[in-house]
């Protein structure tokens, strides 16, 4: 092992990628958005650029992966991987060693990235520090990776079990069927315990593509597509810039499930504004029943600085949904989905956690809904207040000091009791909550 660790080169990773891929194996195909256009979207707006890797060079990054995989499987042959939280300090062992040989050896790591302009995804320029989920986002979005970062992703991968895999970037769609079936083949080829890879993709790149494409793809080993639906209004989907229809959307999905891929959409409440509430609800339901996607997840919108709709908000031309109207909008897009599906809240910007299968749950997830529009204005701020507070644990594992000044004068006995607050407090508190949270 000693031998070979200078060798070791960080490999690119897919920092954005559905939840069901968080501990998967990923590899980038492509590089950030070819769209990029959609205003609510703050994940390619400051600075990322578009681009399509060559088959070798995403080849040589599976190398990568593999020469470091390689390195823990020598280790957890020693014995160390069995030792519960002592794994994570045997990668910071590794990672060290692995510097300090680069730096013996003078390697310089091979990354086709190596610009120091491209080598952070948020620069100065930016003024990320004025936005917690900017500054967050920054720190785990990265265009040039570390080896700390390449080193704890094979191992997340293999704690998790090593089946999954995930390519991106945005849109792997883009890309002919030849190019994926070799790049899937050399990777399983790698990666023999491989079982499941999956690929975000536009609706209308799939809508686009020849049948025989997408059974193509499918026999490539691809086995779900996950794509960013979020409403089903064609009033809705050209404001928000998105790029594709309504019918698009459900033939991309149509020609995805009949090619025997498995169809992840997403979907966003809240979308429609104010405006269009209701026609985002009850089209984003006809298009869901017209498609019969496998999955629909739910994620509600939030409205990030530096964005096309914070613009548009802050212009007057926006007006964004209360808590409340987004419950209204749930129920009248579960009420009209007519169609056998599985609904997925897997998002931290959901204040509801709506979860179950179309139709046999209906009655449960709308009953879920009515037991949050049936609170009193004063219960409703709680149960917000509840809602994201979980969220916040689960996404950050403990409190930020700004949080923590705020909640100070309701802490008790080291248990947040909220209730002698006043609702205008609470909305603050709200408010600072989710302007921390991402999606």
């Amino acid at each position: 092992m000693e031998k070979n660790i200078s060798k070791i080169e960080p490999f690119e990773i897919c920092s954005i990628r559905p939840p069901t891929e968080n501990y998967s194996l990923t590899f980038r195909l492509t590089r950030n958005c070819g769209w990029n256009k959609c205003l609510f979207c703050p994940v390619y707006k400051l600075g990322a650029k578009f681009s399509r890797r060559s088959i070798d060079d995403v080849k040589k990054d599976v190398d990568r992966a593999s020469a470091i995989n390689s390195l823990l499987t020598d280790i957890e042959l020693d014995g160390f991987y069995s030792r519960g939280n002592a794994i994570f300090e045997m990668a910071a062992q590794l990672i060290s060693k692995i510097k300090q040989a680069h730096k013996e050896d003078q390697v310089q790591p091979v990354n086709e990235q190596a610009s120091d302009k491209d080598a952070s995804y948020l620069s100065s320029d930016c003024n990320y520090q004025e936005d917690e989920r900017l500054k967050w986002f920054a720190t785990w979005f990265k265009e040039v990776p570390t080896i700390e970062d390449s080193v704890n992703h094979v191992l997340s991968w293999r704690i998790s079990g090593g089946q999954t895999c995930f390519l991106g970037d945005a849109n792997s769609l883009l890309l002919p069927p030849d190019y994926l079936t070799e790049v899937i083949q050399y990777i399983k080829n790698t990666f023999p315990t491989l079982e499941r890879f999956t690929v975000y993709g536009r609706t209308r790149s799939a809508a686009k593509k020849k049948p025989e494409d997408m059974i193509a793809f499918r026999k490539a080993g691809l086995h779900r597509i996950h794509f960013g639906v979020e409403s089903g209004s064609d009033k809705v989907l050209s404001f928000m810039k998105k790029g594709v229809t309504a019918e698009e959307h459900i033939e991309g999905c149509r020609k995805t499930k009949d090619a025997g891929i498995s169809c992840s959409i997403y979907v966003m409440p809240g979308l429609g504004g104010m405006q269009w509430s209701e026609e985002h609800a009850l089209e984003t339901a006809r298009v869901i029943s017209e498609s019969e996607p496998d999955f629909v997840r739910l994620r509600s919108l939030e409205i990030f600085p530096k964005t096309g709709l914070s613009l548009a908000k802050a212009e007057g031309n926006f007006i964004e949904t209360t808590e409340e109207q987004i419950a209204r909008e749930l129920r009248l897009l579960i009420e009209n989905i007519r169609c056998s599906t599985i609904i997925v809240s897997d998002s931290a910007s959901n204040l509801l956690d709506l979860n179950g299968t179309l139709p046999v749950d209906r009655e449960k997830i709308l009953d879920t809904i009515d037991e949050y529009l049936a609170l009193t204005p004063r219960e409703k701020l709680i149960f917000s207040f509840s809602s994201r507070f979980h969220s916040f644990m689960g996404q950050y594992g403990g409190i930020s000091h700004d949080l923590l000044n705020v909640l100070y004068p309701y802490i008790s006995g080291g248990t947040i009791d909220i209730s002698s607050a006043p609702n205008n407090e609470i909305t603050k508190i709200i408010h600072l909550i989710r302007s921390k949270l991402m999606p």
